[in-house]
C-alpha cells in the first residue's frame, strides 16, 4: 500500500473491507513479515483478522533514504492502519518490531488497546540496576558504523544472517533452508541492507524519544517475553518501566527467535491476551 513516504508490503489473515479490529504483527531484523508464517493461520481462526506488515526498508517494502526511528516507523504502520479501516488493534512486536509496537502504543493510544513485546527492550527505558540493556550486543555497534557493515556484508547475505540464526537461537534447526533463502532473498534486494542498518543508526533519537514520550504509563494490558537464552526477564522488567498492567515472563527453551523457535508456545500465550472488548 502506498502511504505518504513509503510503500509498505503485508500479508493479511482473515480480513475483509469494514472489518475495524485486527491483530498486527510487526517483524524485527533481519526479517520480515514471513517470520509469523507459523502463528497466522491460527491466529486468524474465529473470526479475527490478522495483518503482519513489511516495516519500511524492509522485507518487499520499499527502501527509502532514511526515516528509520522508530517514531516514523510507527508512523507509518499508523496509516496503513488508517487506510485499513483499522480502529482497533492488538499490536504484536518482536525485535526492533517491538520498539515500533512500543512507539505506536506511546503515540496513538486510542488505537492500540493491547501490546505484545518479544524479546526486545526499549531504548531510552533504562532498566534497574542494568542501565541499557542493549548494550551488551557486539552488532548493536557494528551496526552503527556508516558504511562499513554494508561494504563487508553485501554479497554475503546469507552468511551474515545465518549466523544470528544459528548464534542467537537455542534450536537454530527451526530455521530450514527454505526460511535462511527467503530472508536472504529479501535482504539482498538493492538497499535492503542499508535500511535494515539503519534501524540501529538510530539509537541516540530512538531513546531521547522514548525516554521522553514514556513519562506518562501505558495503562493498557501489555504482555511481555523473552526467550530464556535471550534477553528472558528481562523484556517484562523493561516494559515494567513504562506501563502499569504488565504480565508475561520467560519462554523456556528459547532463544531470540521466539516466533519460529516456539510459535505453538507463543500461540497459547497470544490466545490467552488477545481480547477486543
Amino acid at each position: 500500500m502506498h502511504l505518504e513516504q513509503v510503500r509498505l508490503h503485508y500479508v493479511t489473515a482473515g480480513y475483509s473491507p469494514g472489518v475495524k479490529e485486527a491483530v498486527v504483527l510487526l517483524h524485527g531484523w533481519p526479517q520480515s513479515w514471513y517470520e509469523w508464517r507459523h502463528l497466522m493461520p491460527e491466529l486468524a481462526t474465529g473470526g479475527r483478522t490478522v495483518v503482519a506488515v513489511d516495516l519500511r526498508g524492509l522485507g518487499d517494502s520499499s527502501k527509502p533514504a532514511g526515516g528509520f526511528d522508530k517514531k516514523t516507523l510507527a508512523d507509518d504502520v499508523a496509516q496503513l492502519l488508517h487506510q485499513l479501516g483499522l480502529e482497533r488493534v492488538v499490536v504484536v512486536g518482536h525485535d526492533w518490531g517491538g520498539a515500533v509496537a512500543a512507539a505506536l502504543a506511546l503515540q496513538y493510544r486510542q488505537l492500540i488497546i493491547r501490546l505484545v513485546l518479544l524479546d526486545i527492550v526499549i531504548p531510552g527505558i533504562p532498566l534497574p540496576g542494568i542501565g541499557d540493556g542493549l548494550a551488551g550486543y557486539w552488532h548493536m555497534q557494528f551496526h552503527q558504523v556508516a558504511d562499513l557493515p554494508e561494504a563487508l556484508v553485501q554479497g554475503r547475505e546469507a552468511v551474515y544472517i545465518s549466523w544470528f540464526f544459528n548464534n542467537f537461537a537455542f534450536n537454530p534447526a527451526a530455521f530450514n533452508a527454505a526460511d535462511i533463502a527467503e530472508y536472504t532473498r529479501c535482504a539482498s534486494q538493492p538497499g535492503a541492507l542499508r535500511c535494515g542498518f539503519g534501524y540501529y543508526r538510530c539509537l541516540q533519537e530512538d531513546a531521547q524519544f522514548f525516554s521522553s514520550v514514556a513519562e506518562q504509563k501505558l495503562g493498557i494490558p501489555v504482555l511481555a517475553l523473552g526467550g530464556e537464552q535471550s534477553i528472558g526477564a528481562g523484556v517484562k522488567l523493561c516494559a515494567e518501566q513504562f506501563a502499569t498492567n504488565v504480565e508475561g515472563g520467560v519462554v523456556e527453551r528459547c532463544g531470540h527467535w521466539i516466533p519460529e523457535e516456539r510459535p505453538v508456545v507463543l500461540l497459547e500465550w497470544l490466545n490467552g491476551f488477545i481480547r477486543f472488548e
